[in-house]
């Protein structure tokens, strides 16, 4: 019997001394404003803006990327190309909704995810410096179309300077279009800050390529597509 106490004293014991490590660990996942900005000078960082696109174009950190928390589609499309072997860096406005996406990505296997106390509200109190926040002129639907609605083809391309797939694909649609010249015309969209022509066109994701003939839709790929994917649905 004394045996058995002991036994059940000691796993109390192991479990309490457990959850305290796993509340520490917690507590040291969230940074305040200084600690978070040191964190990611010193380089080879991801950082993870996860308030909406309108929030987004509000200001910002260098470099984010940014997947709406609030839209678990977006958020796990945009997510899952991020390297869960490389620091995270997660923020939103006040921290709560990064809170939750830190949890999220922890127990998705992320090795090392860092939360931004009190949000980027905390970060501008402390007069830290955000880019992006000038009000970028949207394009209207009248202007999308005249870029399309020409004879032939042209492929419009969504995508963003802080999307990593997007910065695969960049350069060979680039080298495409530049030995494609008579087949077909290049339309790119930062998709980043017109957020009003992706709601219209339901555009979700970078990058989508979307494909027209003589204006009209044929064709349309989120995430990686290969060159001959695209030259086939132009054939």
């Amino acid at each position: 019997m004394k045996n058995l106490f002991a036994t059940f004293l000691c796993a109390l014991m192991l479990q309490s001394a457990c959850a305290q490590k796993d509340n520490q660990n917690q507590q040291e996942t969230v940074l305040e404003a200084n600690a978070f900005e040191q964190k990611i000078r010193e380089g080879n960082v991801q950082i993870l803006d996860v308030r909406t696109s309108e929030e987004f174009k509000s200001g910002h950190l260098k470099n984010a990327f940014q997947a709406d928390w609030n839209d678990q589609t977006q958020f796990a499309e945009r997510s899952k190309h991020l390297d869960k072997n490389t620091p995270i860096y997660v923020y939103c406005l006040s921290g709560k909704r990064s809170a939750a996406a830190a949890k999220s990505l922890q127990e998705a296997g992320f090795s090392q995810v860092y939360n931004l106390q009190g949000g980027i509200n905390a970060w501008k109190q402390a007069n830290k410096d955000v880019e992006g926040a000038n009000k970028v002129s949207q394009m209207t639907s009248t202007e999308y179309q005249q870029n399309i609605a020409v004879s032939g083809y042209t492929l419009a391309d969504f995508g963003a300077k802080w999307c990593p797939p997007c910065k695969i694909m960049e350069p060979r649609i680039d080298k495409l279009a530049e030995n494609n010249k008579s087949l077909f015309k290049l339309f790119k969209i930062n998709g980043a800050e017109q957020t009003e022509i992706l709601k219209e066109l339901k555009v979700n994701a970078f990058p989508t390529l979307i494909v027209y003939k003589d204006g009209k839709e044929i064709w349309r790929k989120e995430g990686l597509a290969s060159d001959e994917e695209i030259l086939k649905a132009m054939k």
